[in-house]
């Protein structure tokens, strides 16, 4: 396994007391969280999956769900007793590179021998490319591009938050669907196929609306995004969110590598879903990722150990 670089980005905790017996590595996002377990040799033994741990929803609902992931992990390798010392745990989890996010996260964990904290964008860069230089445009709930370059830097685009940012994402769609249909329901657009198929889910008044909206999060306006993808095809208004979207994300690779060197991962399911309809010049630098963000957490965790050792 090639070492690592190391980044100011990513954060360890060591436990000087106690040694690990098991590697653990963690995607945590915004709808879900997947868990593997492996010896400490990589070979996976076990996997779990529990609700969202993105950090901007809370340290303590991220916890939860990490360690219901790794119960069911334990159990499928025959450890149902495993302890947290007993593992050294890379995370790769969305919202990890807000200090104050991080740092509550940080301030609550359950005592791994040695944790190594990132954001999923970096932890899906080692996964896609098994720990080697490359590229990854990841869109779900959110998205974010970053890259591990040749000489060791690393560079990360787009992740401002589902809010702010995230553009080319399932909640950046449905937030642009839930525009969409509140204008429609004033009478200032026409009421496409796409504003009544949010409506078929928001509400289909004024009230109903502002109360979905006022409850609605992250989460909730990504599960939207499946509706602008099945109007497209009949919807010119969806038909340019889904355009606009393939936009954004061609931005993010093209910000990544301006000299497009290096292989490109797209993961994640809206950017698979919208890989086709990318330029052919992008699309002849892609590749199918080797592995997903809980392999890069298991490939941060080892190199981390490994220079603990040395």
């Amino acid at each position: 396994m090639t070492p690592i670089p190391d980044s100011p980005r990513t954060q360890f905790v060591a436990q000087s007391d106690a040694a690990a017996r098991f590697l653990v590595g963690v995607d945590g996002g915004g709808t879900g969280t997947r868990v593997r377990l492996a010896d400490l040799q990589g070979r996976v033994l076990g996997q779990g999956d529990a609700g969202p741990s993105a950090l901007g929803q809370g340290a303590e609902q991220a916890w939860r769900h990490i360690q219901q992931a790794l119960q069911v992990a334990a159990q499928q390798a025959g450890l149902a007793d495993l302890a947290p010392r007993d593992c050294a745990i890379g995370l790769g989890l969305s919202g990890a590179t807000v200090p104050k996010q991080a740092a509550d996260f940080l301030g609550r964990q359950p005592g791994y021998a040695l944790l190594a904290l990132d954001g999923d964008g970096f932890t899906t860069v080692l996964g896609a490319h098994a720990g080697q230089p490359g590229a990854v445009v990841a869109a779900g709930t959110g998205s974010v591009g970053e890259v591990l370059r040749r000489d060791g830097s690393r560079f990360c685009a787009g992740g401002w938050g589902w809010i702010g940012g995230d553009e080319g994402s399932g909640a950046w769609l449905g937030l642009k669907a839930v525009r969409h249909a509140c204008q429609a329901m004033d009478g200032r657009v026409p009421a496409s196929s796409l504003a009544q198929a949010v409506w078929a889910v928001a509400g289909a008044s004024t009230d109903a609306m502002l109360a979905w909206g006022a409850l609605a999060g992250q989460h909730a306006y990504a599960s939207l995004a499946p509706l602008v993808f099945d109007s497209a095809d009949s919807d010119p208004i969806a038909a340019g969110f889904v355009a606009e979207a393939v936009g954004e994300l061609e931005k993010l690779a093209q910000a990544l590598d301006p000299e497009g060197s290096l292989p490109l991962a797209l993961c994640g399911s809206v950017a698979v879903r919208l890989a086709p309809d990318f330029s052919a010049t992008l699309r002849a630098r892609c590749v199918s990722p080797l592995g997903d963000s809980a392999d890069g957490g298991l490939h941060l965790v080892r190199s981390a150990l490994q220079r603990k050792a040395s």
